[in-house]
């Protein structure tokens, strides 16, 4: 008997996903639970297990397609002598990617809720167990920029051809792209659900206010010239991850009055210390860099300064204070960036916070981070010593309300004891949102951690 295995729900407010691979080909014996497909959606790449065993009759999708829930992925013969205790194919097919199909796109929708951790249905809980998560920092559901080649279903509400289906006059809409709201997104008041300049007024007032569920209007930021009039060009599909970054960062800008604090901080004794311990963390699987040392540096901090620990619920006109310390550490893979959480950094010591950020990060390059070891951060780290520059503006991890970044530390000369002595400096900054921290908590929040980068045996202490 022929039967067909649909994709299956892949979690709350995650509708579809991109295909990257598909890990069966016609004639392979497959098991249940076995990985036959992996699919990147908004902010993560998945494997998705089969729960049907037998041998592929048919494989009805490529590299390339978007799949939506409930999709034909595969028929599949059960009735064949190899159904009963069937084995995973040895060496399932793998074809060959297909590069991106190129879109057009007019208006990205950035108003979504924040992911959460996967619901999955009790016939793909060991999806759970088989998914490997790529994504960085929580933001929403998708948001597709348009394609004339897919059914309205597949469109997005920023899609020309669904925006034309509100019920709204001309000059509402003209009204809505001049405020920066996404039309589709607003309820009508009027007979019918029609949408009246008020309601557009309204909602725009209500994301201002963060009042809208905490969400952010699609910007509309017009038409793009035509690029081609200058010369070749090439348009390419943003991936799941970068098209979530950039909706994640937008929300973040659009939410978040962001200030920033810089400060350095004299490493010099911490480097010694640093290379003196060096072989312990590698003993124990790890390795012992500055981050690993700032997980506990900004523990501290956060103990000192609970505001830093904090989200701002402007709907309730309430401030959530965390008594969790729980640090993100912004990872650069080629895929894009993911910002895995470290959880109660506060109880664990440096040589084993190495040893958990070699794993995560690892994971992270290898997109087999999980979605919950990417939620509940406190605050994030991001450090671009490795690479170069002497001072950065981080974008606050919304909605945590700060963010620490590092820079490459360079020997200065610095006047000390009456002359100057050789001195390496490391630049430090501190993103932060202004409406729930006031500068001089800022100053002194990024002094502390200079002082305890300075000082790690008062630290330890």
């Amino acid at each position: 008997m022929a039967t067909e295995f649909k994709l299956p729900e892949l979690g709350e407010n995650v509708a579809a996903g991109d295909v990257v691979r598909v890990l069966v080909a016609p004639g392979d014996v497959i098991a249940r639970e076995q990985s036959v497909l992996e699919l990147e959606t908004d902010k993560a790449t998945i494997e998705v297990p089969s729960s049907v065993a037998g041998r592929v009759q048919a494989v009805q999708v490529k590299a390339g397609d978007k799949v939506k829930v409930g999709q034909v992925i595969l028929t599949i013969d059960e009735n064949g002598p190899e159904a009963a205790g069937v084995r995973p194919a040895s060496a399932p097919a793998q074809p060959a990617e297909l590069p991106p199909r190129p879109r057009r796109g007019e208006v990205v929708d950035i108003s979504r809720a924040a992911v959460r951790p996967p619901a999955l249905e009790p016939d793909a809980s060991s999806a759970a167990r088989g998914t490997s998560e790529r994504a960085w920092r929580g933001a929403g559901a998708s948001a597709s920029f348009g394609d004339p080649g897919r059914s309205s279903e597949e469109r997005s509400p920023g899609d020309p051809a669904m925006t034309r289906n509100v019920p709204a006059a001309p000059s509402v809409r003209r009204l809505a792209r001049e405020l920066g709201v996404d039309i589709s997104r607003v309820a009508g008041s009027g007979p019918g659900g029609r949408i009246a300049p008020d309601d557009v007024k309204g909602f725009a007032k209500a994301v201002v206010s963060g009042s809208a569920g905490g969400v952010a209007p699609a910007v509309a930021a017009g038409p793009l010239p035509d690029f081609s009039r200058w010369g070749p060009v090439e348009r390419r599909a943003m991936s799941g991850i970068r098209r979530k970054t950039a909706e994640h960062m937008s929300q973040a800008w659009l939410t978040v009055p962001h200030v920033t604090q810089h400060d350095q901080a004299d490493i010099t004794a911490l480097e010694e210390l640093r290379k003196r311990h060096a072989p312990q963390a590698v003993a124990a699987g790890g390795k012992l860099t500055i981050t690993a040392v700032a997980l506990k540096v900004v523990a501290a901090a956060l103990k000192r300064f609970p505001q830093f620990n904090a989200s701002v619920d402007m709907g309730a006109q309430e401030i959530v204070y965390k008594h969790y310390v729980h640090v993100g550490v912004a990872v650069d893979t080629e895929r894009g960036l993911l910002v895995p959480v470290i959880r109660d950094v506060d109880r664990k010591g440096v040589i084993a916070l190495s040893v958990e950020l070699a794993q995560v990060s690892e994971k992270a390059r290898a997109r087999k981070l999980a979605l919950e070891e990417m939620e509940g951060g406190s605050l994030t780290i991001t450090n671009l010593g490795g690479i170069g520059g002497t001072a950065f503006s981080p974008i606050v991890n919304y909605p945590e309300v700060a963010i620490l970044g590092l820079s490459r530390a360079r020997l200065e000369p610095v006047f000390a004891n009456g002359q100057f002595e050789p001195r390496l400096m490391m630049p430090v900054s501190l993103s932060y949102d202004h409406r729930v921290i006031d500068g001089a908590d800022a100053a002194r929040f990024l002094r502390f951690v200079a002082e305890a980068f300075e000082q790690p045996f008062v630290l330890a202490l």
